[in-house]
């Protein structure tokens, strides 16, 4: 049997065969020029493939960097990175280029109209792609606390090593555990009210800095915590709450913040609320079904604690009741 093919299918085919291809688009790919960032990295690639470093080191960069300057870089020679003696250190390598990269033609002045070669700088302002800044951080710092960085949060916010820590300086601010709280609530700006309430943990005052409890480069835990659960990292300092008891208060033994906000709160003891509406978000049945009187001295001042003081738990044979 001869099959025939109707006449409205072939000039369909036709008609598609005419069509553009759009894979062949005349449309070239973005070029350095297209982006100044993009125009830095070429640049600063090939200045790597040159590898022209400077001979005099940190001499050639003070020259301009120095502490009068409007970029003074002579802090560093005061802290860790620019000590002569740590053999692991940039200063006993290539120095100020073992960071920002061969310094190439970058210390010559510019002519008229140009601008002066790039070098790897950090911070919010710079060219340089904040992942392709923090490899340079991370090339030295690969010890066991910063090897989950690139799956922390602030690496998922895409911060910059820079955004916290300041190397220029004789002392890192965020290093100094009485002015670290000022560079992590720059961020954090509700922990940052918090800390002002009635309550807190002496957190502004540097006694328990912000990494007592947190890990900024890497934390598989909730809330960046160092410890497996919010409960581990209470228990290091408020080890009499740990248990086991014989007689236990479940929410103790879940979470603490369920009573408790760590970073503050106008109540006594960090408490979300103040006692009984606190306890009455799970005790809702009267009390044993008997009826307090309004101003009762069991309710007063401490309220429900008045009585069940034991609130965290208990070994007492007869403590069921949290009372002894």
């Amino acid at each position: 049997m001869k099959i025939t093919t109707p006449q409205w299918l072939l000039a369909g085919l036709l008609a598609l065969s005419c069509l553009p291809v759009w894979a062949k688009s005349d449309a070239q790919p973005a070029t350095a020029d297209a982006d100044p960032r993009l125009q830095v990295e070429a640049t600063l690639d090939q200045k790597f493939d040159q590898g022209k470093y400077s001979p005099k080191g940190a001499d050639t960069c003070l020259k301009c960097h120095d502490a009068d300057s409007r970029k003074p870089a002579t802090g560093i020679f005061h802290n860790v990175h620019g000590n002569l003696g740590n053999q692991n250190g940039p200063m006993a390598d290539k120095q100020c280029e073992a960071c920002h990269g061969p310094a190439g033609n970058h210390p010559r002045t510019p002519r008229k109209g140009q601008q002066r070669e790039p070098m790897i700088t950090f911070g919010p302002d710079s060219p340089v792609p904040v992942e392709k800044q923090n490899s340079v951080c991370l090339s030295c710092h690969t010890d066991a606390k910063r090897m989950g960085w690139h799956a922390s949060a602030h690496a998922v916010e895409d911060l910059s090593c820079t955004s916290c820590h300041s190397l220029h300086q004789a002392k890192d601010p965020v290093m100094d555990s009485k002015k670290q709280v000022e560079t992590c609530t720059s961020c954090h700006a509700q922990q940052k009210a918090d800390l002002h309430k009635r309550t807190s943990h002496p957190i502004l005052n540097g006694e328990l800095p912000c990494s007592s409890c947190h890990n900024p480069h890497q934390s598989q835990n909730e809330a960046s915590l160092k410890q497996p659960s919010l409960n581990e990292s209470c228990y290091e300092c408020h080890a009499e709450k740990r248990g086991p008891f014989l007689w236990e208060h479940e929410p103790v033994t879940e979470d603490c913040s369920l009573c408790h906000s760590p970073h503050g709160s106008i109540n006594q003891a960090l408490l979300n609320k103040r006692v009984p509406q606190l306890c009455q978000e799970c005790h809702s049945v009267p009390h044993a079904n008997v009826s307090i009187p309004e101003g009762d001295l069991k309710v007063r001042g401490g309220s429900c604690l008045n009585c069940h003081n034991q609130i965290h738990g208990t070994n007492h044979p007869n403590g069921q009741s949290l009372r002894r």
